[in-house]
């Protein structure tokens, strides 16, 4: 302990507050008092955040869960990376100097039946960060030692952050999907932070990626950077489920990963004739929005299903951490600055920026 870093700890810090929440709402940077840790939680300065579609629809309020507000929350985020600044006198493994991030549980009871299988964040008792506690948005946070994931030398803040939210949630519906290497895998949405990070993973799981999207930027990330097999301009093409079966051995998609709710209505039809094929419901669409129309024939004759995954466990975000590490993720963001801060949350909320967006807390 004698050789444990130190860190000079303000007692206010800089954080991106939702003002006016609803349909007008924008995100200001204000001073904010620094939290201190209760015993059993770490104290973490945040370098870097991620901004991700969950936190405009928690800043929109278009969800049916409270507001933040009645949460007593200000500041939303869940894609944070720092270092651990301050221990609780409880915490018993985290040391100070430690590299952790933050992602969208902050924590679970840790005992009930879902938690004891793998599936802790469906856990009743979840605590979502940034809606029912202070988020990334704010550049000090504290987290429960238990729930706290810590980052590997090798994987800088601005990949890891998002890797807390955006590539582990698509990791786990990868995995949870059971496509084998070879398999066709469409993503609606290839252009996104998630679809984007979902590519990347496929690729390095043995799967053939298709990305869905518009725009030449998008179809030069997809192709060139994250390694798309094909992509697929939805403004270019009369039939877009018609494509996908053409280029996926004129069968169709093995599995359908929907990052761009927009897509839920058609998301059937991208699978074809595949049997077994399934749709992998991932981003949630505002309160009433877009649904999947099902015909019990076509889900009995071709043995297909719609399934639907949230957000990584502790296991799934240290493994997609682990194929960062590997550099087998590539960093496809743009980096702003906190002066930016609600300028790059606006830009993603009008669908804007390709790849994730990521504040530099360390960049006035």
């Amino acid at each position: 302990m004698a050789d444990a870093p130190k860190f000079e700890i303000p007692k206010t810090c800089k954080g991106g507050v939702v003002v006016n929440e609803g349909p007008d709402f924008h995100v200001e940077v204000q001073d904010l008092p620094v939290p201190e840790p209760k015993p059993n939680e770490v104290l973490i300065k945040l370098n870097a955040t991620g901004i991700c579609h969950s936190d405009i629809h928690f800043m929109l309020n278009d969800w049916a869960v409270p507001k933040m507000s009645q949460m007593g929350t200000k500041c939303a985020g869940h894609e944070g990376a720092g270092v651990i600044v301050k221990v609780g006198d409880a915490v018993k493994t985290l040391k100070v100097g430690m590299r952790a991030g933050l992602k969208p549980i902050q924590d679970t009871c840790g005992t009930c039946e879902v938690c004891r299988s793998g599936k802790e964040t469906h856990c009743s008792g979840a605590v979502l960060t940034g809606l029912m506690c202070e988020g990334s948005y704010k550049q000090y946070i504290v987290s429960p030692e238990r729930y706290t994931t810590t980052i590997p030398d090798g994987v800088s803040d601005f990949i890891a952050g998002p890797i807390m939210c955006s590539a582990s949630t698509i990791y786990t519906s990868i995995r949870e999907s059971g496509v084998k290497p070879g398999d066709w895998c469409v993503f609606p949405g290839g252009g996104g932070g998630v679809g984007m990070q979902g590519i990347q993973l496929a690729k390095a799981m043995g799967l053939r990626a298709v990305a869905i999207d518009t725009g030449e930027a998008k179809r030069k990330l997809c192709l060139e950077t994250a390694g798309a097999e094909h992509f697929i301009d939805f403004a270019q093409v009369d039939n877009v489920a018609e494509e996908v079966v053409r280029v996926c051995g004129g069968i169709g998609a093995h599995a359908v990963f929907v990052t761009a709710p927009q897509v839920y209505p058609i998301s059937m039809s991208l699978l074809g004739g595949r049997i077994g094929g399934k749709v992998m419901c991932i981003g949630l669409p505002p309160a009433g929005q877009f649904t999947i129309p099902v015909d019990p024939g076509q889900v009995c004759f071709k043995n297909q299903a719609v399934m639907g995954t949230l957000v990584s466990s502790m296991g799934d975000t240290d493994k997609t951490l682990d194929f960062a590490k590997r550099g087998l993720l590539k960093p496809i963001y743009t980096v702003y600055p906190l002066s930016k801060f609600d300028e790059a949350v606006q830009k993603l909320r009008r669908g804007e920026i390709a790849g994730r967006a990521v504040i530099d807390f360390n960049s006035e």
